[in-house]
């Protein structure tokens, strides 16, 4: 659990209806405890059915206003999961004032052995499911006008570059299109929509698969601030994003990276 004691209190926040994918485990999940602590009704969505409980149940132990909501829904699978899992969420909270839409999937693979199905996945995983659940999430952002806001996640990697992940770089680097093209669209609508680029953020999965000590070398060899980041530093940029703070921010992407780029 975080140490919310001396950070900033976000009282927009409160009440508030926030959808999160990938919200079981690493960043997702801090998301889900960070917004819940503010007074949030945070509705997450995740495969993790077994971690996703252990989430809630941590939030929930905290004393939190609303316990969060979760919905078992693969987001790669957009007409079969993710837009009844939208419909469902509109039939129980027809306003939605903020989205984040964090689900993605490394799936590292060497450029030789990449397959056309691969790649599919890939664009599903990281990139169809931003648009398509801010799509259908949409009459939800419309009842929360014109204080909503939507969230995309995206990542350094495209911009270091990094190498071995070629769909999932060449995706984030596509968020940040999508991210500009939406703002523009839906901002007169009174939607506000950006990005969150992190940089080696110290997930467990992170911390278990990818932080060799030869990583962390280069990590902390390239940012400027010479410690490992941590997932409550991308949800804390989340909650702002998401706050009336930011009233005026849209059409942006925030790196989060330690000063990497």
């Amino acid at each position: 659990m975080s140490d919310h004691s001396h950070f900033a209190t976000y009282p927009s926040l409160k009440d508030r209806v926030v959808v999160i994918t990938g919200g079981s485990m690493g960043i997702g999940a801090s998301m889900v405890e960070h917004f819940a602590v503010q007074g949030a009704q945070v509705v997450f969505l995740d495969i993790d059915d077994a971690a996703a409980a252990a989430t809630s149940a941590r939030v929930a132990s905290l004393g939190v206003a609303h316990a969060p909501v979760y919905h078992h829904c693969d987001v790669a699978d957009i007409a079969g999961a993710l837009q009844p899992t939208a419909a469902a969420i509109l039939a129980a909270f027809p306003r939605v004032d903020c989205l984040i839409n964090s689900a993605a999937a490394a799936m590292a693979k060497p450029t030789a052995d990449i397959t056309p199905a691969w790649w599919a996945r890939a664009v599903d995983v990281n990139l169809s499911h931003q648009f398509f659940l801010t799509q259908a999430l949409l009459p939800g952002l419309l009842q929360a006008a014109p204080t909503a806001a939507v969230v995309n996640m995206g990542s350094i990697t495209w911009a270091v570059p990094a190498t071995g992940v070629v769909p999932y770089t060449t995706m984030k680097a596509a968020v940040v299109g999508l991210t500009r093209t939406l703002a523009h669209e839906l901002g007169p609508q009174g939607i506000r929509v950006n990005s969150i680029m992190p940089g080696s953020i110290a997930t467990e999965r992170e911390l278990r698969d990818v932080m060799t000590p030869a990583y962390e070398a280069r990590v902390l060899g390239s940012q400027a601030i010479k410690r490992l980041l941590v997932p409550p530093e991308i949800a804390r940029t989340a909650m702002w994003l998401c706050a009336d703070d930011s009233s005026g921010m849209t059409n942006q992407s925030i790196r989060v990276d330690g000063g990497w780029t």
